[in-house]
């Protein structure tokens, strides 16, 4: 008997040598970093300049994926967090995931832990040969023609979708919506012509403005925009109602399980904070527009947390969500 125990005992310390071993060695393989939006878009290009800084900091690759479809990229969420909480599989994601709940997915914000790389403001172009000059000219024509003027903004749910919505509430415009499965899909499509009018970031437009591939008439924020020396008015000043729904913020980045070990999630803040202070990230937010954030833990938890519910809120405002946010227990802010 106390033999066997002995062989039980050897047994089980050599279980415990074997799984700690493995937890101070995280990462000992490459991770998945699975994005929810398209290539080329915002939450693409964050992720894998994030990700690139960061692989070299682990000493691991960090593959980045994009697994596109759903209502605010429902399918790429489900895909990761399907897949074990153990810190080999991120979720490249955006505030626009945030209305998943309110389009029927299964969990609210609260089952990621959160990086917030950060975010630049959106606004409202148009195809370079359209016949609207102003924000005011577009509105009129929605107006006179209903439904007349197709729009693109992202995939259904994202931030650039609500923002749509806002400035049609809020100005009176009446645009057709065409989803595409994240910003590039929308950009592409507006200057081919296939649409008119495209609400994205100013990160993702800059240069198809400034090769003047698309035009811009205003800012989905309250003040106005200097790009390129061209300064872009406020949607604001001519349309002071959006107030009640603007502006809406971008937070891009990605996410983990909330229930991947601690030492493990330790070790990716740690991966993070040090890859936002790389000169190749921070040349990348000077580039591309972005203002930087590197938040992440209770803090980025909390700024998920309040979007949820302004976004989950706004939609069901507008009457565009399928789920009451108050029957999933998302609190109005």
């Amino acid at each position: 008997m106390k033999k066997i125990l002995l062989a039980l005992m050897m047994v089980s310390l050599t279980v415990g040598s074997i799984f700690a071993q493995a937890q101070q060695e995280y990462p000992s393989r490459d991770i998945t970093d699975i994005v929810v939006w398209g290539a080329g878009g915002g939450t693409d290009s964050c992720n894998r300049i994030i990700m690139e800084e960061m692989g070299k900091v682990l000493d691991v690759n960090i593959n980045v994926n994009n697994v596109t479809g759903g209502k605010a990229g429902m399918i790429g969420m489900t895909e990761a967090y399907n897949k074990p909480a153990d810190g080999y599989t991120l979720c490249g994601l955006s505030e626009s995931n945030t209305t998943a709940a309110v389009y029927g997915w299964d969990h609210t914000m609260d089952v990621w832990d959160f990086f917030i790389v950060g975010g630049s403001p959106d606004i409202l172009s148009v195809t370079p040969d359209s016949p609207y000059q102003t924000l005011e000219d577009l509105v009129k024509a929605s107006i006179s023609n209903p439904n007349s003027i197709k729009a693109g903004a992202g995939g259904p749910g994202s931030i650039h979708h609500l923002n749509l919505l806002a400035f049609m509430e809020g100005s009176g415009a009446q645009l057709a919506f065409i989803p595409y499965d994240g910003s590039a899909g929308s950009q592409n499509a507006a200057m081919t012509g296939e649409i008119t009018v495209v609400i994205t970031s100013v990160a993702e437009q800059a240069e198809m403005i400034k090769a003047g591939k698309l035009r811009p008439l205003a800012m989905m924020t309250p003040d106005a925009y200097t790009l390129a020396s061209t300064t872009i008015p406020s949607s604001f000043d001519m349309y002071p109602e959006l107030s009640n729904f603007l502006p809406l913020g971008q937070q891009i980045g990605f996410a983990v399980r909330a229930d991947v070990p601690e030492a493990n999630k330790t070790i990716l803040e740690n991966a993070f904070s040090e890859a936002m202070q790389s000169d190749a990230v921070k040349a990348f937010g000077e580039q591309h527009y972005y203002n930087l954030s590197g938040k992440y833990g209770e803090e980025a938890k909390e700024i998920f947390k309040n979007l949820e519910s302004k976004f989950s809120w706004t939609l069901s405002d507008l009457g565009s969500a399928e789920v009451d946010p108050a029957t999933l227990g998302i609190a109005r802010k």
